[in-house]
C-alpha cells in the first residue's frame, strides 16, 4: 500500500519482508549456472537474504544510492574518514537452526587501480562473533565474497563491523543451508531474486495522478514544485535523497551562486531566496562549510507547508512510460524498502541533473564523452586545538574527540594510505612543493578538487567518486606523514555524494551556445537571467604530471573570451524537450551546448529556471496546451506570471 507520510514513502515492513524465506524458484534466480540442476537445500527454502540498507540500525554507515541504476539497489558505506564507523545492526530469523554458508556482496573499491591494501575492510558479526573472513578485500567489481560457515539457532543478531573507516561497503548478505551453494553475479537475476524474496508485489503501487510530476529535488526541482503549486497545480516532487537542495544541500555543500531578482523580471528568483538561508559572514570560500548553513530543514519545511505538493523523498525514478510522444507515468523505487510506486501526470519536469527522465523517455539529448567537466567530493579539515571547531565537528567520533581534547590530547595521527594516490613527490593545492608556496587548510577540499574528466558521469559515478576519495586520502597522508604538517588537524567532513557539474543535456527548441551570450543575442522569450561567466572546468596540467587518468585538480576558464554583458536573459525554449511533448527540464540538464553549460549551471540560476518551469506548467494545464504551445500562443501570459511575486498565488 502506497502511503506518503511527511513527504516520504513509509512502508511498514514486517520481518518476513526484511528477511526472505522462499523456495527454489526464488533462489534459483541467483544460483550459479553450473549448480542450477542439482538438488540441494535450496529446494527446501533454507536460506536467509538480508539487504544492508534494511538493517534496523545503520549505525555510522551511510546509505549510498548513487549507483542504483547500475546495481539495482543502494548499499551501505563506512564513510568514517579513517575512523571506523559504528556498527550497523539488525536481527534475523532462520528457517531452522543449524550450519549455514554466508555470502556477502561487496568489493575491494581500490582494486580497479590495482592499488595495494584493500582499505575497505569490515567484518560480519553473528551474535557478536566475527566470521573468520574479512570482507571488502578482493574483487574490483561487486561480487559475492564467501564468508565460510556459521552455526546459528532460530534467531541471530547481525552486525556490520567496520575495521578502518576507509569506505568499506556492503550491499547484501545471504545465508544458505547448502554449503556448496554459490550465488551468481548476474544483475538481472539478482534484481528479480531480491523482489521475489522481499515479498514485493509484481507491479508498482498506485502513487496517484498529478498535474505536474517534478523529478529531482535540487534547487531547480524544488523551485519548480513551489512555483507550480502556488499557481494551483497538484504537484509531486520526487527526490532520491532524504534532503532537498542537491548540490546545495548539507550532503554536497556547493554554495549556490548566481544573481537573482534583476530587471526586467525582478521577482524571478524570489522563491530561490525564500528557500535558501542568508550567506554567513565567514572569510574565504563558502563551499564545504558546516552543514547547518545549507538549510536542509528549512527547505523541507517550506515545501511541506505548501498544500499542493506531495513530497516523496528517498524515491529514485527507475522507469518511464510513454505513449504518442508523451510521458504518461514514471516508476520510482524506495531506496530503503525497494517498494515501487507509479506516478501518473499531465506534465513532467526533469530536474535530475542527469536527464534521467528524458533519457528513459527517449528525448533527444547530448552528452560530452571526452573532456567534460568533472565532479567533486568537497572536504574540510579541523584544528583539534580549537574548542569551537571541536564543538561543531560533524565527525562520527565527536564524543571521543571532545573528551580527548578536554584532557589536552590534541595530536591527531593519521595512518599511511598506500592504496591512495601517491602524492609524496607531487604538488597539490595546500602543499609547499616545487614552487607552490601555499600551505593553508583552505586550499584543501575546495571546488578544484575534481575528477572524472574523461569518465562517463553516469555509469562510472562510483569510480569517479572513489578517485576523489583516493586523492583526498593521498593528500592528507602526504601532508601528515611525509611533510609532517598539521599535527593537530584532522579530516572534519567529506561528501560521499558526488557534486556533478555535467552529464546529459536534453535538447529543446533552442540550444543555447556561448556566442549567444557573448554577442548579446536577444530572444523574445528571455525568461531567466545568467550572471555567471562561461565557466568550464578541465584538468589542471600543473598538477597532472604522472597522473594520467587520475587527474584530480581542475582549472576554470577565464579571460575576455569567456565574459559577456550580464545579466543575460536566456530563452524559455531551453526549458522543454523538442520531441517529448509534455516534458520540461530545469537545472544543468537543460538545452545548452557543452560550453553553454558554463554560465547556466550555478544553482541560483538553476533555481530560477525551476520558477519559470513551474509557472509555464500552470499555463499548460490552464490553457490545455503544451510547453511549446506556451511559447507559440501564450508567451505574453507567461511574461505576466514572471512579473508576479514568487509568493503570489493563483486565486482559487
Amino acid at each position: 500500500m502506497f502511503n506518503p507520510e511527511s513527504g516520504s514513502l513509509r512502508n511498514a515492513l514486517n520481518r518476513r519482508q526484511f528477511i526472505g524465506l522462499a523456495g527454489s524458484c526464488a533462489l534459483g534466480l541467483l544460483l550459479a549456472p553450473e549448480l542450477r540442476a542439482r538438488e540441494s537445500s535450496v529446494a527446501r527454502g533454507e536460506f536467509v537474504f538480508v539487504e544492508a540498507e534494511q538493517f534496523a540500525d545503520l549505525g555510522g554507515w551511510d546509505l549510498d544510492q548513487q549507483s542504483m541504476d547500475q546495481m539495482g539497489s543502494p548499499y551501505l558505506l563506512a564513510h568514517g574518514l579513517g575512523v571506523p564507523a559504528r556498527d550497523a545492526r539488525t536481527s534475523i530469523a532462520f528457517p531452522a537452526a543449524g550450519t549455514y554458508r554466508v555470502w556477502v556482496r561487496t568489493r575491494d573499491w581500490v582494486a580497479p587501480w590495482q592499488a595495494p591494501g584493500a582499505p575497505g575492510k569490515f567484518q560480519v558479526l553473528v551474535d557478536g562473533q566475527p566470521l573468520a573472513e574479512i570482507f571488502g578485500t578482493q574483487g574490483a567489481d561487486w561480487h559475492w565474497q564467501d564468508g565460510g560457515l556459521v552455526t546459528v539457532g532460530a534467531t541471530a543478531r547481525l552486525a556490520l563491523h567496520d575495521l578502518t573507516g576507509f569506505e568499506g561497503r556492503c550491499d547484501s548478505i545471504l545465508f544458505c543451508k547448502d554449503p556448496d551453494f554459490k550465488p551468481a553475479d548476474d544483475l538481472a537475476g539478482l534484481s528479480r531474486f531480491r523482489r521475489n524474496l522481499l515479498g514485493l508485489p509484481p507491479h508498482p503501487d498506485n502513487g496517484g495522478s498529478f498535474d505536474l510530476v517534478v523529478v529531482g529535488g535540487g534547487l531547480a526541482g524544488t523551485c519548480a514544485a513551489l512555483a507550480a503549486a502556488r499557481q494551483g497545480l497538484q504537484v509531486a516532487l520526487v527526490q532520491d535523497r532524504p534532503v532537498l537542495g542537491g548540490n546545495g544541500s548539507s550532503e554536497v555543500r556547493v554554495w549556490p551562486e548566481g544573481h537573482t531578482k534583476v530587471p526586467p523580471y525582478p521577482h524571478v528568483g524570489e522563491i530561490v531566496e525564500e528557500i535558501l538561508l542568508p550567506p554567513p559572514k565567514l572569510k574565504g570560500s563558502l563551499n564545504a562549510i558546516g552543514g547547518e548553513y545549507y538549510g536542509d530543514a528549512h527547505k523541507l519545511a517550506v515545501v511541506r507547508a505548501e498544500p499542493g505538493i506531495t513530497l516523496l523523498t528517498e524515491l529514485r525514478v527507475i522507469a518511464v512510460e510513454t505513449a504518442s510522444g508523451r510521458i504518461t507515468a514514471v516508476v520510482a523505487q524506495q531506496v530503503r524498502t525497494a517498494r515501487q510506486v507509479r506516478l501518473t501526470g499531465k506534465f513532467f519536469s526533469d530536474c535530475t541533473g542527469d536527464a534521467t527522465v528524458g533519457f528513459l523517455a527517449g528525448a533527444d539529448y547530448e552528452i560530452s564523452r571526452n573532456d567534460h567537466q568533472g565532479m567533486s567530493n568537497l572536504w574540510n579539515v579541523l584544528d583539534a586545538t580549537d574548542a569551537r571547531q571541536v564543538l561543531k565537528c560533524e565527525c562520527k567520533d565527536k564524543s571521543a574527540l571532545a573528551t580527548s581534547c578536554e584532557i589536552g590530547q590534541v595530536e591527531q595521527p593519521f595512518p599511511r594510505c598506500p592504496w591512495a594516490i601517491d602524492l609524496s613527490d607531487k604538488p597539490f593545492p595546500g602543499r609547499k612543493l616545487n614552487g607552490h608556496p601555499s600551505a593553508q587548510p583552505q586550499d584543501l577540499g575546495g571546488w578544484f578538487w575534481e575528477s572524472g574528466f574523461k569518465e562517463d558521469p553516469i555509469t562510472n559515478i562510483e569510480r569517479i567518486r572513489d578517485l576523489n576519495f583516493r586523492a583526498m586520502y593521498g593528500a592528507w597522508d602526504t601532508l601528515k606523514n611525509v611533510d609532517k604538517l598539521y599535527p593537530n588537524h584532522r579530516l572534519g567532513w567529506a561528501a560521499f555524494i558526488a557534486g556533478k557539474r555535467e552529464s546529459r543535456r536534453l535538447l529543446g527548441d533552442v540550444v543555447l551556445a556561448p556566442d549567444d551570450l557573448i554577442h548579446g543575442r536577444a530572444f523574445p522569450d528571455g525568461a531567466f537571467p545568467c550572471s555567471w561567466h562561461i565557466d568550464l572546468h578541465s584538468a589542471d596540467e600543473k598538477y597532472a604530471q604522472g597522473l594520467a587518468g587520475q587527474e584530480f585538480i581542475s582549472k576554470y576558464t577565464h579571460g575576455p573570451q569567456y565574459a559577456y554583458q550580464g545579466p543575460y536573459w536566456a530563452p524559455y525554449r531551453c526549458l522543454y524537450s523538442r520531441n517529448i511533448k509534455n516534458l520540461f527540464m530545469a537545472g544543468r540538464d537543460i538545452s545548452v551546448t557543452h560550453d553553454g553549460l558554463g554560465p547556466v549551471r550555478v544553482m541560483r540560476t538553476c533555481g530560477m529556471m525551476g520558477e519559470v518551469v513551474g509557472k509555464a506548467a500552470a499555463l499548460c494545464v490552464q490553457q490545455n496546451t503544451t510547453p511549446r504551445g506556451v511559447y507559440e500562443d501564450h508567451l505574453e501570459r507567461l511574461q505576466e506570471l514572471l512579473r508576479q511575486p514568487g509568493a503570489a498565488r493563483r486565486p482559487a
